[in-house]
């Protein structure tokens, strides 16, 4: 049965185990906002559940590139919560070193299958819910998708990310549901085996999340371009 103790608003996490999808998970419940998690990764995604308060937060073992683990997943959320008033499609995988003259195709398919088809299979799982409750789709993009980066696959498939949200945008005129995408420099996430000191902390993008989600329903936050301060000199 849903859980209707609390009429507060729902928000489902792709990508929820680790990074920027993890400390937003943090900062919606600070927020009001009751989750739905969604990874791969079952054991973090626990301890994740866990620390923000398991009554708060329900955990969904998806892999966004099957389809019908996407449509499972929409399904368990409303199961659990009764609603879904925000999606926030932020699944995503790195790319390998070699350009299109040296990086092996298996990391290209990954990252189309990834970052590109898995947001489509999320928006396709939960539109028909979140045009219900006139909410809100926040997709993460990348600076990578407004620059050019040499012989980057990871920077092509966050350029069609760049162009989901707008045609994205445009399919959704007059129903009232809102599109924001969220456009970060490096951040200092698992994609890297060494720490970036100079990057952004995932908690800098999960503000942006946050700030985005809680404009009046007048307002909507089309893009979020968020970059490190440059060094002072």
């Amino acid at each position: 049965m849903p859980d209707t103790t609390h009429n507060d608003r729902v928000l489902l996490i792709t990508g929820a185990s680790t990074g920027i999808g993890a400390a937003t998970a943090r900062r919606a419940v600070e927020a009001g906002w009751r989750v739905a998690l969604a990874a791969r990764s079952t054991d973090k995604l626990a301890a994740l559940a866990d620390e923000v308060g398991a009554e708060r937060a329900t955990t969904i073992p998806c892999d966004v590139t099957d389809p019908a683990d996407q449509e499972r997943m929409a399904a368990t959320v409303i199961e659990r919560f009764g609603r879904l008033d925000a999606v926030f499609a932020n699944a995503g995988v790195g790319g390998e070193p070699g350009g299109f003259s040296g990086a092996p195709p298996e990391s290209w398919r990954r990252i189309v299958e990834v970052n590109i088809l898995g947001v489509a299979h999320t928006l396709r799982a939960t539109l028909p819910h979140v045009k219900a409750a006139r909410g809100h789709v926040l997709i993460t993009g990348s600076i990578a998708g407004r620059r050019t980066l040499a012989g980057s696959m990871y920077g092509a498939s966050k350029w069609a990310v760049t162009a989901i949200g707008y045609n994205l945008r445009e399919e959704l005129a007059g129903t009232g549901v809102r599109v924001t995408l969220i456009e970060p420099g490096m951040v200092d996430t698992p994609f890297f085996d060494e720490a970036k000191p100079d990057a952004l902390r995932p908690d800098d993008v999960a503000r942006g999340v946050v700030y985005a989600l809680s404009q009046p329903a007048g307002v909507d936050v089309s893009e979020l371009v968020i970059l490190p301060t440059p060094k002072a000199t």
